[in-house]
């Protein structure tokens, strides 16, 4: 692998106040080798997508549903992160009529203004461009919705997101965008962590994965980020190995009928061991998509490298990145995993 624009990749959510800081940051520490800069998320997208529940709790469609319990929301050790109260529509509600306002595109709008100031000023490399990271309707919908509504606001989502989309590649130039899917709650779906996911779950997320991917105009970047969650700092299942996350980027592949251009999966800490890493060996790689294995790990130098070793022996072209975005991690950990980062690319 050699040292490239667009050798590592950044998730998406950054413990720092404002956009612009996040900008000025990521240019200066890790520009070179970043090709798109996320807005950092921050702000009410520091925690992912909590803030959509409160847009949930104040929409006069929705309320608590009294027949469900409290959704228990557990680590892969069976700690409890927190219990939520879910909601449904209300009775005599017709979901075709509901709108939601997700606010990402109002988000986008505002750090773009941002991102353009500062790149046409120097501060940001010339041709990088603005990565824009947006949830799936199933994030929200598994968390947040109770099961007997959720398939129908599947679809109610789904309408909001593209609406969102369609305001932001109104406004930003086609070849300054890149689009990233956040895709969490679907690998969980995979694992088993949800009960009562449903039978066609497969079919179900691979074609709503598919239909965002082609609502992403062809010029823009499109990625997406496959993920086990991250509340804690720490993932919500364990997995064994890398053989789901390849089964998922083929079907999102097989779904999307446009140019995937970058894929991204995780990489636990530990996992310095041939097993999790064989399954990429049989990977079949969408045409010009660049993967990014997330394996880099806070003060971690020697794992990192341990990590990419035993990677390279199953997968020969691959970029750098963390496992999850680093919104949710403590504040004071920034300045190694900047360094980290910085010391991967410029070493491999």
């Amino acid at each position: 692998m050699t040292i490239a624009l667009g050798r590592l990749h950044l998730i998406g959510s950054i413990p720092l106040d404002s956009s612009e800081a996040v900008f000025r940051t990521l240019a200066s520490e890790l520009g070179p080798h970043l090709s798109r800069i996320p807005d950092g998320e921050t702000g009410e997208r520091s925690r992912w997508v909590y803030f959509q529940r409160q847009m949930l709790l104040d929409h006069p469609a929705m309320e608590i549903d009294p027949t469900v319990p409290p959704y228990k929301f557990v680590q892969w050790d069976g700690k409890l992160v927190r219990e939520i109260e879910q909601v449904r529509f209300k009775p005599g509600v017709d979901p075709a009529t509901v709108a939601f306002e997700t606010g990402y595109d109002r988000a986008a709008l505002a750090s773009w203004a941002i991102f353009e100031r500062l790149r046409t000023a120097g501060a940001i490399p010339a041709g990088t461009r603005f990565q824009v990271c947006l949830p799936t309707p199933q994030a929200s919908g598994y968390l947040y919705v109770s099961g007997p509504a959720r398939e129908t606001y599947f679809e109610v989502y789904e309408r909001a997101l593209k609406a969102a989309l369609t305001n932001i590649v109104k406004a930003i130039p086609v070849q300054d965008l890149a689009i990233q899917w956040d895709v969490c709650q679907e690998v969980l779906a995979f694992e088993g962590y949800f009960k009562d996911r449903p039978p066609h779950y497969k079919r179900q997320i691979f074609d709503m994965l598919g239909r965002l991917g082609n609502a992403v105009p062809a010029d823009v970047e499109l990625g997406y980020h496959l993920c086990y969650g991250s509340p804690k700092d720490e993932h919500l299942v364990q997995p064994k190995d890398a053989a789901i996350l390849v089964e998922m980027m083929e079907g999102i592949a097989e779904a999307t009928r446009r140019r995937i251009d970058f894929l991204h999966i995780p990489v636990p800490r530990d996992r310095t061991d041939d097993a999790y890493y064989a399954p990429l060996k049989g990977w079949k790689r969408p045409a010009g998509a660049r993967l990014y294995l997330g394996l880099l790990h806070h003060d971690d130098e020697a794992g990192d490298r341990a990590r990419i070793a035993a990677a390279r022996r199953f997968v020969d072209d691959f970029g750098l990145s963390a496992e999850c975005g680093w919104g949710r991690t403590e504040p004071g950990r920034l300045p190694g995993l900047l360094k980290g980062h910085r010391v991967a690319a410029e070493a491999w």
